[in-house]
């Protein structure tokens, strides 16, 4: 259970903590909470910002993550730590407002020990509301796990996150980047969606996809 973890707070909101948080308005808060929603959209990852220098586009899905989400590796995965075998968020896309659960599988090749860090990039439009590099062990205490993380764990876990009922329109791209201590790639994963309103106001759409929500949002 605990090598999913990564993924979990790297790349979702923790609303009790502000160590990612580069201004902490409201108005950050919201988009931290999107970064939620990023990972439940359908656009290709794109114009992404991160510490590392070879991410480009993926037009043909062979960077897609398996299952019903939007997850790109950021680049070819067979030499990462962590295998994803699949991650499935509910619903597929989110709609504000309402729950989102996210299930995922897969397996470490090798231990994953204090001092591995996780690499955090969200930009909204242009502007970069989080770049932060934090120790991946003293993050995942916020998911009440904690290092070393075992290797050949095969494991499933799933979380649940509430997704605020106004989503701020605009551009965000996210990207979640975890080393180990010796420096080896554990994963990469990127998302980038664009939130617009409808023009009669009943809605948001990401990418191709319409969410629904209450007509006083946004």
């Amino acid at each position: 259970m605990r090598w999913i973890s990564f993924i979990l707070t790297a790349v979702l909101p923790h609303h009790h903590s502000d160590s990612y948080i580069l201004h902490t308005t409201p108005s950050t808060m919201q988009l931290l909470t999107l970064t939620t929603a990023l990972l439940a959209s359908t656009a290709t990852a794109k114009s992404l910002w991160g510490s590392s220098p070879n991410i480009s586009p993926n037009t043909d899905g062979s960077l897609s993550v398996p299952g019903e989400n939007p997850l790109q590796h950021c680049e070819d995965p067979k030499n990462d730590i962590l295998t994803l075998k699949s991650v499935d968020l509910t619903p597929n896309p989110p709609k504000a407002g309402q729950t989102l659960q996210i299930t995922a599988k897969g397996t470490l090749s090798e231990d994953v020990d204090k001092g591995s860090e996780v690499h955090l990039t969200v930009k909204y439009g242009l502007i970069t509301i989080i770049r932060q590099t934090a120790d991946l062990c003293d993050t995942i205490t916020k998911v009440d796990l904690s290092c070393p993380l075992k290797k050949d764990e095969q494991t499933e876990l799933t979380k649940s996150v509430e997704l605020p009922k106004e989503i701020p329109s605009g551009k965000y791209s996210v990207i979640a980047d975890v080393y180990n201590t010796d420096k080896k790639k554990v994963t990469c994963l990127t998302a980038t969606v664009e939130f617009h309103r409808k023009k009669d106001g009943e809605g948001v759409s990401v990418g191709q996809v319409v969410l629904d929500e209450p007509k006083q949002g946004l």
